[in-house]
């Protein structure tokens, strides 16, 4: 199979290029900047802009089936942005889908594309998409995955869109850097009373959801067309995940907190503040983060167990074992400041 991974450079996308190889799949990736880890494997790089639509079309040619990972993440910044990118570079990868014969589509979306601001407690796909919003990336990305399974034809397409919630793993370079650097630096604090449970992805068996979702669209219809949740079969209370994490890094535990409605409130005013003033960069709070450390948020996977096989690969003690190392850089880092 010749496969396409658009971000193919990025945390995900690169541990899906890895598993494709180990697969014997032929791959090349669509990226905008070079990376030294996909020089070293030689795989073929297109290099250039999701919203550029003849880069797309160009990465797309030949190929039999794309993971579309590439997007921009983040709790802030410009319609415009989150919009050019998760949604219109999406519809690029469509069009180039269609126009260059791509008989499959597997489109790695987020469970925030059905957020509404409410706790999820092993929740299944029948969650509708909220009319309202709080942060851009969900919105923009609930637009781009309502485009992906509208698109889903057995004759010439299938598609399918995964929901992978709050990846971690090695290699990390948002999540976990940004706890231990709080952590570290005395500004992280407990959202909420504590009891909130979410569900985890580790980022290994998140990518093997896709090279198992994308093996059930070459044999059947079943999935196309459709959203699945993909994470761990067992959701973690967040706090204690959390403090597990800061103990393997060396580092205290929380101790200090906020209340749910007391960061929300926060948050409100320094939207208000960033929006008005224009400020660089993100607040420190937001009402769309307030509500994500407090509130639970864990979803079902059987769907994805019954549709396509999903099986985690890794377990939770191994993948911390694996990412002990980034902790230990990231605490050494800390102690050099």
């Amino acid at each position: 199979m010749k496969a396409l991974v658009t971000g193919g450079g990025g945390f995900l996308g690169l541990y899906i290029v890895e598993q494709l190889l180990q697969a014997g799949e032929d791959v090349r990736v669509l990226c905008r900047g070079r990376y030294s880890a996909l020089e070293s494997l030689g795989v073929e790089v297109i290099q250039g802009d999701i919203r550029d639509p003849q880069i797309v079309r160009k990465a797309c040619r030949g190929i039999e089936a794309v993971f579309h990972t590439a997007a921009i993440p983040g709790i802030w910044g410009d319609w415009s942005l989150y919009h050019s990118i998760n949604t219109t570079g999406t519809l690029h990868v469509l069009d180039a889908c269609r126009s260059e014969g791509v008989r499959r589509l597997i489109y790695t979306s987020s469970p925030s594309v059905v957020f509404d601001g409410n706790d999820h407690i092993d929740a299944d796909e029948s969650l509708p998409y909220p009319a309202t919003w709080l942060c851009h990336y969900p919105h923009s990305k609930a637009l781009a995955e309502q485009a992906v399974l509208a698109a889903s034809n057995a004759a010439e397409l299938r598609t399918v869109s995964l929901r992978p919630h709050l990846i971690w793993g090695p290699r990390d370079n948002h999540l976990i850097p940004r706890l231990i650097q709080k952590a570290g630096s005395g500004r992280l604090r407990r959202v909420g009373d504590g009891t909130n449970v979410v569900s985890v992805s580790y980022v290994e068996n998140a990518a093997a959801a896709h090279l198992q979702a994308e093996k059930a669209l070459r044999d059947s219809d079943r999935p196309a067309g459709r959203a699945y949740f993909i994470n761990e079969p067992q959701a973690v209370n967040l706090w204690d995940w959390i403090n597990l994490l800061l103990q393997r890094a060396g580092l205290p535990p929380l101790r200090k907190s906020i209340s749910a409605s007391a960061a929300s409130r926060i948050g409100a005013v320094l939207e208000w503040t960033w929006t008005t003033l224009k400020l660089k960069g993100e607040p420190p709070m937001t009402r769309f983060v307030a509500a994500q450390l407090a509130g639970s948020h864990s979803y079902s996977i059987a769907a994805a167990q019954r549709d396509f096989g999903y099986c985690p690969l890794v377990t939770m003690e191994e993948g911390l074992r694996r990412l002990q190392p980034d902790l230990d850089r990231l605490a050494a880092s800390i102690r050099s400041r």
